[in-house]
């Protein structure tokens, strides 16, 4: 349970941070429907689930093959997450993500869970921040149900966000709400990013 309760916030914030994946979960809700925006959501919730899994996975392998080599892995994660603390301010001071009231093409068929899905999985800065994020938590002992618990949490967690995204994409003002809300939420990441850089610098030293 330690292990997952410091992850919470993280996923929570991570998932409302605007971006891509909100502009194309409002798309397909516009242009398809309710329907389309849930299996937007679905899907990218599964492509960020098997990504967690990824990293979860790669990152207890590489710290429990050499102490020396996982102590140089800590400390580019120290780095990796001062950086994402930095990127996040920045994000928050510049102007609102991308439109998403432009004229949009109707979303059919399996379409919306395959473009939820690709968003995710073919983004490579999820993973970056994914592997920035979940570095501090890792031990080298950890097991892979814990790696499958980490990443269904994160999975559920994303799932849900967007899937409540399309759930109330028929509100005229709901982009317009979000997108004023996207500097706090930036700021709100960028607190976190730095409180875990502290955390696991302590950690190391």
């Amino acid at each position: 349970m330690d292990t997952f309760l410091p992850l919470i916030p993280v996923f929570v914030l991570g998932a409302m941070s605007p971006g891509p994946s909100l502009a194309v979960v409002l798309r397909n809700s516009i242009a398809g429907g309710r329907r389309q925006g849930v299996l937007t959501a679905v899907g990218h919730g599964i492509g960020f689930g098997i990504y967690a899994f990824i990293a979860t996975l790669g990152l207890a392998g590489v710290l429990a093959s050499n102490d020396s080599f996982a102590e140089i892995v800590r400390w580019a994660g120290v780095a990796l997450l001062i950086y994402l603390g930095f990127a996040y301010l920045k994000s928050s001071l510049k102007a609102q993500p991308e439109d998403t009231d432009a004229e949009v093409q109707p979303v059919r068929g399996r379409a919306g869970f395959a473009e939820g899905f690709l968003i995710a999985f073919l983004n490579p800065k999820i993973l970056a921040w994914l592997i920035a994020i979940l570095t501090p938590v890792i031990d080298t002992d950890v097991a892979v149900p814990v790696l499958l618990g980490i990443a269904a949490m994160g999975m559920f967690i994303d799932m849900g966000w967007y899937a409540v995204i399309a759930l109330l994409a028929t509100s005229s003002n709901l982009a317009d709400r979000i997108r004023a809300a996207a500097s706090r939420i930036d700021v709100a990441m960028a607190a976190l990013m730095f409180i875990l850089a502290g955390l696991l610098a302590l950690d190391v030293i």
